[in-house]
Protein backbone atom coordinates (compact mmCIF):
# COMPACT_ATOMS: atom_id res chain seq x y z
CA UNK A 1 0.00 0.00 0.00
CA UNK A 2 0.92 3.27 -0.55
CA UNK A 3 -0.20 6.41 1.27
CA UNK A 4 0.60 10.21 0.54
CA UNK A 5 0.73 12.44 3.81
CA UNK A 6 0.63 15.96 3.48
CA UNK A 7 2.45 17.94 6.82
CA UNK A 8 0.02 21.10 7.51
CA UNK A 9 -0.07 22.66 10.72
CA UNK A 10 -2.07 25.64 11.36
CA UNK A 11 0.90 28.23 12.95
CA UNK A 12 2.99 29.49 9.84
CA UNK A 13 4.57 33.05 10.57
CA UNK A 14 5.92 34.28 8.22
CA UNK A 15 2.80 33.93 5.60
CA UNK A 16 -0.29 33.57 8.07
CA UNK A 17 -3.11 30.78 7.40
CA UNK A 18 0.04 29.81 4.44
CA UNK A 19 -1.55 26.27 3.56
CA UNK A 20 -4.91 27.56 3.01
CA UNK A 21 -4.57 30.80 1.78
CA UNK A 22 -6.28 31.51 -1.44
CA UNK A 23 -3.04 30.95 -4.37
CA UNK A 24 -4.82 31.59 -7.85
CA UNK A 25 -7.69 30.35 -7.19
CA UNK A 26 -7.71 27.41 -4.77
CA UNK A 27 -6.82 27.43 -1.15
CA UNK A 28 -2.98 26.62 -1.44
CA UNK A 29 -3.10 22.68 -0.10
CA UNK A 30 -6.01 21.98 -2.72
CA UNK A 31 -2.89 22.22 -5.70
CA UNK A 32 -1.04 19.53 -3.51
CA UNK A 33 -3.99 17.27 -2.85
CA UNK A 34 -5.14 17.63 -6.12
CA UNK A 35 -1.98 16.83 -8.18
CA UNK A 36 -1.83 13.55 -5.77
CA UNK A 37 -5.17 12.33 -6.52
CA UNK A 38 -4.83 12.89 -9.97
CA UNK A 39 -1.51 10.86 -9.85
CA UNK A 40 -3.56 7.85 -9.39
CA UNK A 41 -0.26 6.16 -7.37
CA UNK A 42 -1.79 6.26 -3.84
CA UNK A 43 -4.30 4.03 -1.28
CA UNK A 44 -4.65 7.02 0.74
CA UNK A 45 -4.27 10.74 0.78
CA UNK A 46 -3.94 12.08 4.47
CA UNK A 47 -3.35 15.54 5.44
CA UNK A 48 -1.72 15.76 8.93
CA UNK A 49 -2.62 18.59 10.43
CA UNK A 50 -3.47 20.51 14.04
CA UNK A 51 -5.75 23.14 12.39
CA UNK A 52 -9.59 22.47 12.19
CA UNK A 53 -9.98 24.70 9.04
CA UNK A 54 -7.11 23.35 7.52
CA UNK A 55 -8.58 19.92 7.80
CA UNK A 56 -12.02 21.03 6.36
CA UNK A 57 -10.40 22.99 3.66
CA UNK A 58 -8.21 19.14 3.00
CA UNK A 59 -11.79 16.82 3.15
CA UNK A 60 -13.56 19.76 0.94
CA UNK A 61 -10.71 18.91 -2.21
CA UNK A 62 -10.89 14.87 -1.34
CA UNK A 63 -8.07 14.45 1.22
CA UNK A 64 -8.34 12.13 4.11
CA UNK A 65 -8.05 13.97 7.95
CA UNK A 66 -8.12 10.82 9.94
CA UNK A 67 -6.95 12.44 12.97
CA UNK A 68 -5.57 15.57 14.80
CA UNK A 69 -1.94 16.15 14.86
CA UNK A 70 -1.44 16.20 18.60
CA UNK A 71 0.03 19.47 20.00
CA UNK A 72 3.65 17.96 20.57
CA UNK A 73 4.13 17.38 17.02
CA UNK A 74 2.67 20.66 15.77
CA UNK A 75 5.36 23.43 17.03
CA UNK A 76 8.38 25.12 15.73
CA UNK A 77 10.98 22.80 16.05
CA UNK A 78 9.03 19.40 14.78
CA UNK A 79 11.22 17.91 11.93
CA UNK A 80 8.82 16.80 8.71
CA UNK A 81 10.51 12.93 9.94
CA UNK A 82 8.86 12.60 12.93
CA UNK A 83 5.17 13.97 11.90
CA UNK A 84 5.34 11.46 8.39
CA UNK A 85 6.80 8.92 10.92
CA UNK A 86 3.40 9.48 13.35
CA UNK A 87 1.42 9.02 10.43
CA UNK A 88 2.79 5.71 9.43
CA UNK A 89 2.68 4.35 12.80
CA UNK A 90 -1.18 5.38 12.79
CA UNK A 91 -1.23 3.26 9.64
CA UNK A 92 0.14 0.30 11.07
CA UNK A 93 -2.33 0.19 13.72
CA UNK A 94 -5.22 0.71 11.20
CA UNK A 95 -4.11 -2.73 9.66
CA UNK A 96 -2.96 -1.14 6.77
CA UNK A 97 -0.23 -3.42 4.66
CA UNK A 98 2.16 0.38 4.47
CA UNK A 99 4.84 -0.09 1.88
CA UNK A 100 5.84 3.35 0.62
CA UNK A 101 5.22 6.48 1.63
CA UNK A 102 5.45 10.01 0.17
CA UNK A 103 5.23 13.36 2.23
CA UNK A 104 3.78 15.80 0.17
CA UNK A 105 4.18 19.04 1.20
CA UNK A 106 0.99 21.43 1.28
CA UNK A 107 2.29 24.66 -0.34
CA UNK A 108 4.43 22.96 -3.43
CA UNK A 109 1.69 24.21 -6.31
CA UNK A 110 4.70 23.00 -8.66
CA UNK A 111 4.68 19.59 -7.74
CA UNK A 112 4.31 17.67 -11.06
CA UNK A 113 2.46 14.25 -11.51
CA UNK A 114 5.47 12.95 -14.11
CA UNK A 115 8.31 13.78 -11.10
CA UNK A 116 5.95 11.64 -8.62
CA UNK A 117 5.80 9.01 -10.83
CA UNK A 118 9.34 9.32 -11.33
CA UNK A 119 10.29 9.50 -7.95
CA UNK A 120 8.25 5.88 -6.87
CA UNK A 121 9.83 4.16 -9.81
CA UNK A 122 13.84 5.41 -9.05
CA UNK A 123 12.13 4.37 -5.05
CA UNK A 124 11.31 0.19 -5.99
CA UNK A 125 13.88 0.01 -8.71
CA UNK A 126 16.79 1.40 -7.06
CA UNK A 127 17.40 0.29 -3.53
CA UNK A 128 17.14 4.09 -2.21
CA UNK A 129 16.07 5.08 1.22
CA UNK A 130 13.96 8.29 -0.03
CA UNK A 131 13.72 9.89 -3.89
CA UNK A 132 13.13 13.59 -3.99
CA UNK A 133 12.98 16.08 -6.93
CA UNK A 134 16.00 18.22 -6.98
CA UNK A 135 17.49 21.32 -9.35
CA UNK A 136 20.75 22.87 -9.74
CA UNK A 137 21.87 25.96 -7.93
CA UNK A 138 21.84 29.01 -10.48
CA UNK A 139 25.01 30.27 -9.52
CA UNK A 140 28.08 28.14 -7.78
CA UNK A 141 27.57 27.68 -4.15
CA UNK A 142 31.93 27.13 -4.11
CA UNK A 143 32.31 30.91 -5.02
CA UNK A 144 29.48 31.91 -2.56
CA UNK A 145 30.16 35.49 -0.27
CA UNK A 146 29.42 36.56 2.99
CA UNK A 147 29.08 39.86 4.62
CA UNK A 148 31.16 40.72 7.82
CA UNK A 149 30.17 42.35 10.94
CA UNK A 150 31.84 45.15 9.40
CA UNK A 151 30.67 45.35 6.27
CA UNK A 152 33.42 43.82 3.99
CA UNK A 153 32.96 40.79 1.61
CA UNK A 154 34.74 37.61 1.73
CA UNK A 155 34.60 34.23 0.36
CA UNK A 156 33.37 31.84 1.99
CA UNK A 157 35.70 29.29 0.19
CA UNK A 158 38.64 31.61 -1.41
CA UNK A 159 40.55 28.77 -2.04
CA UNK A 160 38.38 28.35 -5.20
CA UNK A 161 38.75 32.46 -6.22
CA UNK A 162 40.82 31.60 -9.66
CA UNK A 163 38.92 28.34 -10.31
CA UNK A 164 36.31 28.12 -12.95
CA UNK A 165 32.61 27.26 -12.31
CA UNK A 166 32.70 24.26 -14.52
CA UNK A 167 35.53 23.37 -12.53
CA UNK A 168 34.03 22.98 -9.40
CA UNK A 169 31.67 20.38 -8.02
CA UNK A 170 27.83 20.28 -9.60
CA UNK A 171 25.43 21.48 -6.32
CA UNK A 172 22.10 21.02 -6.07
CA UNK A 173 19.15 22.55 -4.33
CA UNK A 174 16.13 20.43 -2.76
CA UNK A 175 12.96 21.58 -4.82
CA UNK A 176 11.07 20.74 -1.53
CA UNK A 177 8.37 19.57 -3.14
CA UNK A 178 7.73 16.06 -1.78
CA UNK A 179 9.89 13.03 -0.53
CA UNK A 180 9.33 9.55 -1.66
CA UNK A 181 10.31 6.69 1.58
CA UNK A 182 10.19 3.71 2.24
CA UNK A 183 8.11 2.78 5.13
CA UNK A 184 11.18 1.52 7.79
CA UNK A 185 12.62 4.64 6.58
CA UNK A 186 10.36 7.06 7.66
CA UNK A 187 9.99 4.64 11.23
CA UNK A 188 13.61 4.31 12.04
CA UNK A 189 14.14 7.99 11.76
CA UNK A 190 16.77 7.77 8.65
CA UNK A 191 17.90 11.50 7.68
CA UNK A 192 17.03 12.64 4.23
CA UNK A 193 20.63 13.33 2.52
CA UNK A 194 22.75 10.31 3.95
CA UNK A 195 23.70 8.95 0.53
CA UNK A 196 20.78 6.39 0.42
CA UNK A 197 18.83 9.07 -1.06
CA UNK A 198 18.42 9.92 -4.98
CA UNK A 199 17.34 13.09 -6.37
CA UNK A 200 15.14 13.21 -9.57
CA UNK A 201 16.09 16.52 -11.61
CA UNK A 202 13.90 19.05 -12.40
CA UNK A 203 14.02 22.31 -14.02
CA UNK A 204 14.87 25.05 -11.99
CA UNK A 205 12.00 27.08 -13.31
CA UNK A 206 9.59 24.73 -11.41
CA UNK A 207 11.25 25.13 -7.92
CA UNK A 208 10.43 28.13 -5.73
CA UNK A 209 10.33 28.44 -2.21
CA UNK A 210 6.90 29.76 -0.99
CA UNK A 211 8.31 31.45 2.19
CA UNK A 212 7.74 35.53 2.22
CA UNK A 213 5.11 37.72 0.71
CA UNK A 214 7.47 37.88 -2.47
CA UNK A 215 7.88 34.81 -2.76
CA UNK A 216 4.21 34.36 -3.12
CA UNK A 217 3.55 36.67 -5.89
CA UNK A 218 6.56 35.49 -7.75
CA UNK A 219 5.20 31.98 -7.20
CA UNK A 220 1.86 32.96 -8.42
CA UNK A 221 2.90 34.61 -11.45
CA UNK A 222 5.34 31.16 -12.54
CA UNK A 223 2.32 29.19 -11.93
CA UNK A 224 -0.08 31.04 -13.93
CA UNK A 225 2.35 30.81 -16.65
CA UNK A 226 2.96 26.60 -16.46
CA UNK A 227 -1.27 26.51 -16.64
CA UNK A 228 -1.26 28.72 -19.64
CA UNK A 229 1.38 26.45 -20.88
CA UNK A 230 -0.21 23.23 -20.32
CA UNK A 231 -3.41 24.54 -21.51
CA UNK A 232 -1.70 25.48 -24.75
CA UNK A 233 -0.14 21.53 -25.57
Amino acid sequence: MKIAVLPARGGSKRIPRKNIKDFCGKPMIAWSIEVAKAADLFDHIIVSTDDSEIADKSIEYGAEVPFIRPAELSDDFTGTNEVIAHTVRWAIEQGWPVSSVCCIYPAAPFIQIDDLKQGLEELENGGWDYVFPATDFSASIFKSLRQLENGGIEMFFPENYTKRNQDLPMALQDAAQFYWGRKDAWLEGKKFFNGETYAVKIPAWRVQDIDTPDDWARAEIIHKAILEKNMNK
